[in-house]
């Protein structure tokens, strides 16, 4: 009997690597993304009033969440953070936790370049106490969605054909199911759209780059021609350019938060054990399908 296969490679690992590798001296003049969610995990952490002895941070740039989080009002109350490499791909190898060691855990901006999302979000809540918390964010599907189309439309004209060339994203719907269907209790998604204006295209595939977050999916890839690039920017510019000549960019970030199961959380109802008919609850009549 064959075994199952593994996921499929959406990603090429060594290729995330060398561009995470490219960008590092880079990376701090286009953080904005990362700070963002860096934010969003730190605001998260000071509402919820209780300690985090043993945290771990997974993300594939941790500097932001570590210089936000110390000057946080909630400092005291997380421990030291240790950063540990998830990788270029999250999930692919086992993650060097033992189960149920550690109190939190943030990845924050790797999770979408994982090419087995749901497996990796399982070693996570694996490796979590119970009661701990997870905080991730990953990027989602309506991310770059301006360029995806401009690159597409530019290789058509000038090739006759085009290749994938913008990351297939996660949508932000999906996200507590993701959650759910790993393990994670009171799973909770939350999706932030932001939008970015640049002088022109090559001014945001600086920013890109810089990030560390260019193509890095699997596969031969034919490099963009400056032709081809040039003519994405015209296309760029005629579909989406504004009255002062900046174009758009959007960019939507998925806050992910959920909490390794325990006893002690709330749970729903079982079926059939509601005391008050709904009907009665809204102060309406119910209808039976039948006239009166």
């Amino acid at each position: 009997m064959n075994a199952s296969p593994g996921p499929p490679e959406i990603f090429d690992s060594r290729r995330r690597a060398a561009k995470l590798a490219r960008s590092e001296s880079s990376f701090a003049a286009a953080d904005f993304l990362h700070v963002r969610a860096a934010e969003n995990a730190v605001h998260s952490l000071e509402v919820i009033l209780r300690d985090f002895p043993e945290v771990v941070d997974l993300s594939a740039r941790p500097g932001p969440f570590a210089r936000l989080l110390a000057d946080s009002a909630t400092a005291g109350r997380v421990g030291a953070v240790q950063v540990v490499s998830d990788g270029a791909d999250p999930g692919a190898a086992p993650l060097e936790l033992p189960d149920q060691s550690r109190d939190l855990i943030v990845s924050l901006m790797s999770l979408h370049w994982a090419n087995d999302l749901p497996g990796a979000l399982a070693q996570i809540r694996r490796a979590l106490r119970p009661d701990g918390l997870f905080l991730g964010t990953l990027l989602g599907a309506g991310t770059l969605k301006e360029l995806r189309g401009v690159l597409t439309q530019a290789e058509l004209e000038v090739r006759g054909g085009a290749q994938a060339r913008v990351s297939p994203f996660a949508d932000g719907f999906d996200g507590a199911a993701l959650l759910q269907r790993a393990g994670f209790a009171l799973p909770v998604a939350d999706v932030d759209r932001l939008t970015v204006r640049y002088p022109d295209l090559y001014a945001l595939v600086r920013d890109l780059r810089a990030m560390g977050e260019t193509n890095a999916l699997a596969g031969p890839v034919r490099p963009m021609t400056r032709g081809m690039l040039a003519r994405a920017a015209e296309i760029y510019a005629e579909r989406h350019g504004e009255a002062d000549g900046r174009i758009p960019a959007t960019f939507e970030i998925i806050h992910l938060a959920g909490w390794a199961p325990h006893e002690s959380q709330q749970k729903p109802l079982p079926r059939g054990s509601a005391k008050v008919r709904l009907a009665d609850a809204l102060g309406v009549k119910e209808w039976t399908g039948e006239e009166d």
